[in-house]
């Protein structure tokens, strides 16, 4: 056990640093990029559209890994990550001055840089997807989707989101299986859709066997692995807290109230991390969101409770 104290350590250092990325992020988005709209902040119904396309999208991976070319897949995976990136690096480069220059017409400067920024780095996956530009891929694209989905939905709309996403993740994981199936495919084509820590020096993910193989021979993993998801979902709350929880509630250590919750149920999230940690440690596929989600909702209750006297949880509304 204590041979996976470095990897474990590392891997917590990737999600938090993930998740935090995705808080300062939330700071410089314009309200444009609330994926719902800012009216609809509150909306369940916002829950069931995101939790049908995370059904129908994974369907269709699966879908065209059995029965079309596989190689769709990395097409997809490669595309998202491009414009994931771009998304990403747009904000602060408008932030920076590389607005729009009046050339011989209208160029829009940030746009061009943050494009070329994101087709470099699909370039180096497709040419190079060793484990450490799969990494640092991973926790720009985690802490991006954090932050544009922290600041489309209030707390009380993630909570249940959260919830109905662990039980997916679980019977997924459990029942169905076909998360594994997903899992596979993903390392077959080295995708950026994961954060991989190596547990020696000489790993290369270039050589990393296919995940059912590696079950079937239940030989000792020679890394360890995290799904994006299980970033994204626990560190929507934190963002979420931090942008729609009152400002100016200065708590007794001088954090304001926001700022305060949103440690909180990063904390909580980490607590579930290392929960998880010692069923992975032990061989077996686990489904992360349960354990995860569910840190993150009590570090939120608990802390709210503390800081305002009450959940700070909303009634949602149920109308687009």
């Amino acid at each position: 056990m204590r041979k996976e104290v470095p990897a474990v350590t590392a891997m917590a250092c990737l999600f938090v640093i993930s998740i935090m990325l995705g808080m300062l992020t939330s700071y410089i988005l314009p309200s444009e990029y609330q994926v719902f709209g800012s009216e609809n902040t509150d909306n369940l119904l916002a829950v069931i559209y995101l939790f049908g396309v995370v059904v129908v999208f994974t369907a269709v991976i699966l879908a065209i890994a059995k029965w079309y070319k596989a190689g769709l897949i990395q097409v997809i995976i490669l595309f998202a990550a491009g414009m994931s990136v771009l998304y990403v690096a747009y904000p602060p480069l408008l932030l920076a001055g590389l607005g729009y220059y009046a050339l011989d017409s209208i160029v829009d400067l940030a746009f061009i840089i943050s494009a070329l920024i994101g087709a470099l780095v699909v370039v180096v996956l497709l040419k190079y997807p060793e484990w450490y530009v799969i990494d640092a891929t991973g926790v720009v694209m985690a802490a991006g989707v954090t932050a544009i989905f922290g600041i489309s939905l209030q707390t009380s709309v993630i909570i249940v989101a959260l919830i109905i996403f662990a039980v997916y993740d679980y019977i997924s994981v459990f029942k169905t299986k076909h998360m594994v199936s997903l899992a596979d495919n993903v390392m077959e084509f080295r995708l950026p859709v994961l954060l991989v820590i190596p547990k020696s020096s000489g790993y290369s993910f270039l050589k990393q066997k296919r995940l059912k193989e590696q079950l079937e021979e239940k030989s000792e993993r020679e890394a360890m692995f995290m799904g994006l998801g299980d970033i994204v979902f626990p560190g929507m709350l934190v963002v979420s807290a931090l942008y729609f929880l009152p400002f100016g509630y200065t708590t007794r250590i001088g954090l304001d109230g926001n700022i305060w919750v949103a440690l909180c149920t990063l904390f909580g999230c980490l607590v579930g991390f290392l929960v998880l940690m010692r069923f992975v440690l032990k061989g077996n596929p686990q489904p992360g969101l349960p354990l995860l989600n569910g840190g993150a909702i009590a570090g939120y209750l608990i802390s709210t409770y503390l800081t305002y006297g009450s959940f700070m949880l909303t009634v949602p509304s149920v109308g687009l």
